[in-house]
């Protein structure tokens, strides 16, 4: 499987560890930066042509306000683009800090509950906030914020976490390939994840022609063409030729 995100992420993971998500923060997250620039630029633009020809150091003053705040939109923005919520099948990780990286991390095994809340906005947006709990234990990462997609990485995070395969999530295309829950469903085991993580009950389909006297369920002995180890018919007896006891 494709690691998201490229050779920055391959760093924090061990030989061998499978990402299940790797995502960025949702963009809500920079959206008040991002407006408040704009709606800064209006205004800034607004009194520029108002303000008398004498004004001329208030114009270059409030400018310069304007430039202070395209600063800190771009280093918000940096800093959403350069951040990773990652889980991956063994633990949860959050990297953030542009300059001071950071690595908040959570194995898997301690996670006892895991929960999202998702307020209006949040619903109305897309995103959610993932809470984790643990037995008795503080631990680095507690909480994620603006989560994308809460519901599908949610079930995915959870999934890994109790070792099941979710049918549902299973069943979407698996990047762009189409691949869906095959029929019957017997737990399904997900190429994904390797023949050691099958929950499913192995199907040996049966090649077309191979079925004999209509019946799928046939031991090999009963199938075979050479029937020389059958007894036979069992001869019936009627009533009357039983013996006496």
């Amino acid at each position: 499987m494709a690691r998201p995100g490229g050779r920055g992420l391959e760093r924090y993971l061990l030989d061998g560890e499978r990402i299940v998500v790797a995502m960025h923060q949702h963009w809500a997250k920079v959206a008040e930066p991002v407006a408040s620039v704009l709606a800064a630029l209006v205004v800034v633009t607004w009194l520029d042509t108002e303000l008398p020809r004498g004004a001329g150091l208030f114009a270059d003053l409030i400018w310069w306000a304007w430039f202070a705040v395209l600063g800190r939109t771009l280093w918000r923005l940096a800093n959403w683009r350069h951040d990773w919520f990652i889980a991956t099948d063994k633990r949860l990780l959050l990297t953030y800090g542009l300059f001071t990286n950071k690595v908040a991390m959570m194995p898997l095994a301690k996670v006892t509950d895991m929960s999202y809340n998702r307020s209006i906005p949040g619903r109305v947006l897309g995103y959610g906030r993932f809470v984790m709990a643990t037995a008795g234990q503080d631990q680095a990462l507690r909480e994620v914020n603006w989560v994308p997609d809460p519901d599908h990485h949610y079930r995915a995070i959870c999934a890994e976490i109790f070792r099941v395969a979710d049918r549902i999530r299973l069943s979407e295309p698996l990047g762009g390939e189409g691949a869906g829950v095959p029929e019957p469903y017997a737990g399904w085991d997900d190429p994904r994840y390797g023949a050691d993580r099958s929950t499913a009950i192995p199907i040996r389909p049966v090649p077309d022609g191979d079925v004999r006297d209509g019946s799928l369920y046939r031991s090999p002995d009963l199938q075979a063409r050479d029937r020389s180890a059958d007894t036979g018919p069992i001869p019936l007896r009627p009533r009357r030729d039983w013996p006496d006891d």
